[in-house]
């Protein structure tokens, strides 16, 4: 119940960052008191109310002044912030430059206007539930029926983290690595395009090694090699995949694969690579884990 209450406050002040909504109102909105839903909050998101709303704010700025001409002020005015010594001191704080030498700097390589608009909707979509893939309560099991397509896929480049960690392991280390993309690819100036995922490189009993991810318009060159954060430059493979669409929480993901698994073997078709999942659905916009949906890939051959 608190994580859901949460995630209902989380959807509030996403909603409306060009205000500055009070504590007690999104506690009112949860239906719990300040204190708590300040703790429940804090719990969920992986930081506290105030510095959630900051981060927004900043992450959408930010694509602005990428993606359009509107003069600094107006943008800082427009997502919130109603000082501009203020807005300029916060951005160099968060993206170690001014919102003027950001926008001179502009993407790291030329974009469309079509890729520039899917840049500025990945950020106003993924900044407010970047944290909160594989952030649910314990999952009750129950079984669902997959429908399995094949489809064929273009290459797609992409920005990964690459770690080996213990099974019980793998929804903590989502949760921290993603956030870590998303600001590293803002901060370079890198176009992101669509939904994170999750690559799955080794499967073990014990351990795993996986890679979480985003999406970009196109490589960079610049960052083909490791990062101090550990990003690398990637790419998801064009081809044929194996597909299917997993409905409710990220606990029974399993039994898509599973799924996956069987089918391939029925086509009389193999596993030609690593799988993937994508989060198509963002839980702070639905906070009921049951209506989360995950599409699920595995290449083949």
């Amino acid at each position: 119940m608190a994580f859901s209450s949460a995630q209902s406050a989380i959807a509030l002040s996403a909603a409306r960052l060009e205000d500055d909504v009070p504590l007690s109102a999104l506690a009112e909105r949860a239906r719990l008191s300040p204190f708590h839903l300040h703790r429940v909050f804090s719990a969920a998101a992986g930081e506290t109310p105030k510095q959630f709303s900051s981060r927004l704010r900043l992450n959408q700025a930010a694509a602005l002044l990428l993606t359009g001409s509107r003069p600094v002020l107006a943008i800082a005015l427009a997502c919130g912030f109603h000082s501009h010594e203020v807005f300029i001191r916060a951005f160099r704080r968060r993206f170690g430059m001014t919102p003027s030498a950001y926008r001179a700097r502009g993407f790291v390589t030329p974009v469309n206007a079509r890729e520039a608009e899917a840049h500025r909707a990945t950020v106003r979509r993924v900044a407010p539930c970047i944290r909160l893939f594989h952030n649910e309560p314990p999952a009750t099991r129950s079984d669902m029926s997959y429908d399995v397509v094949k489809k064929d896929l273009t290459v797609q480049p992409v920005l990964v983290v690459r770690k080996r960690v213990k099974r019980s392991d793998i929804a903590a280390t989502i949760g921290a690595v993603l956030p870590s993309i998303f600001q590293y690819a803002q901060q370079r100036g890198l176009a992101l395009s669509g939904h994170p995922f999750t690559r799955y490189v080794e499967l073990g009993p014990g351990m795993v090694t996986m890679e979480p991810g985003m999406r970009i318009t196109r490589g960079a060159g610049a960052v083909s090699t490791a990062s101090m954060e550990g990003v690398v430059e990637d790419m998801l493979p064009g081809g044929s995949v194996a597909s299917t669409i997993h409905t409710g929480t990220y606990e029974t993901l399993p039994d898509a694969y599973a799924a996956l698994e069987i089918w391939i073997d029925s086509q009389g078709l193999q596993p030609a690579g690593a799988p993937w999942e994508a989060y198509i659905t963002d839980p702070a916009e639905h906070p009921d884990p049951k209506d989360w949906r995950t599409e699920v890939f595995w290449p083949v051959k």
